[in-house]
């Protein structure tokens, strides 16, 4: 009877796969591509440690998705298949929750980073359908177009998040973040080769992405745009919501902002300057501890005890 539960454990009652098992595949696809494409993982002396450790750079996370929810697919793939809409408990969760996945690709032991992109492989295994929107065609989380699209946002708005809230990156540590993300594609199953390798090259993604015609904003792509910055009860965290609400439509690029619908007015500019200045000064008087990732802050420090038992 025991050698029955175990089998079920690993099959399931009527013999299909179990949610451990398909992780357990994507486990072993990741480490089997990981190792294939010889991508250098980056490390605590890399500028996507350098910007990536300061928790006030997920304040670009809202321009990226609202970028996101422009391409119809991923739109129609969040409203199908995504609890996007609900309470503001319900959006904490799930900021928490995408928080604990970028630290562990990040941060996180090499088999953390392996089973988090192995979660994430196995969730995009689910996502498809058709988008009733746009040009209606079907969609595939594991589409390396969309992919690439999401990937690219995050790389323009999280550095832009960075500069004017913490501090300048020069042109090469632009240059830098750019390569360094780029290990992600093995990660999750992307061409070799798919993502920008320097800022030069996403720039120029960018204007095409925007000049063409693969961006269409949909009303699904509204409804879901006043659900992540307006979200039911949102003022009871008025200070963060409303710097957010600034912050992700003034960055948007004008075709962007005015396709959503949402007025800019120079009042806005000007809010939007003093809510920068506030939280840049604030994060100046805050010490490490509390500015940096909690998980970002243990691997530099295990990283520097290495470093000084080597040393010996």
């Amino acid at each position: 009877m025991a050698s029955r539960i175990r089998a079920h454990s690993k099959t399931g009652l009527s013999g299909a796969p179990t949610l451990e098992d398909n992780l357990s595949r994507h486990r072993a696809a990741v480490r089997a591509r990981m190792l294939r494409s010889g991508h250098a993982r980056p490390g605590p002396d890399s500028v996507t440690w350098k910007v990536n450790r300061e928790a006030i750079v997920v304040a670009g996370w809202g321009r990226a998705i609202l970028l996101q929810l422009a391409h119809p697919a991923i739109a129609a793939g969040v409203h199908d298949h995504s609890a996007f809409r609900g309470s503001l408990a319900a959006s904490v969760r799930r900021l928490r929750a995408t928080v604990g996945a970028m630290l562990a690709l990040t941060f996180g032991e090499t088999e953390e980073m392996i089973t988090a992109a192995a979660r994430i492989n196995a969730i995009h295994d689910r996502v498809r359908g058709r988008a009733s929107e746009g040009a209606g065609e079907a969609y595939s989380a594991h589409d390396p177009g969309p992919q690439r699209w999401v990937h690219a946002t995050l790389l323009e708005s999280v550095p832009l998040a960075y500069e004017l809230l913490v501090g300048p990156l020069t042109d090469r540590e632009r240059d830098r973040y750019c390569l360094e993300a780029a290990h992600v594609e093995p990660l999750l199953g992307m061409p070799a080769g798919w993502l920008p390798r320097d800022s030069a090259q996403l720039d120029a993604y960018m204007r095409e992405m925007l000049a063409g015609e693969r961006l269409v904003v949909t009303e699904t792509s509204r409804a879901l745009a006043q659900a992540l910055l307006y979200p039911p009860q949102w003022y009871v965290a008025w200070p963060a919501f409303r710097a957010m609400q600034l912050l992700t439509i003034g960055s948007l690029p004008p075709s962007i902002r005015q396709a959503y619908g949402f007025d800019w007015r120079p009042g806005d500019a000007r809010a939007l300057a003093r809510w920068t200045s506030l939280l840049r000064t604030s994060r100046r008087l805050v010490p490490p501890f509390a500015r940096e990732w909690p998980m970002a802050r243990r691997r530099l420090s295990c990283d520097n005890i290495k470093e000084v038992k080597v040393g010996r």
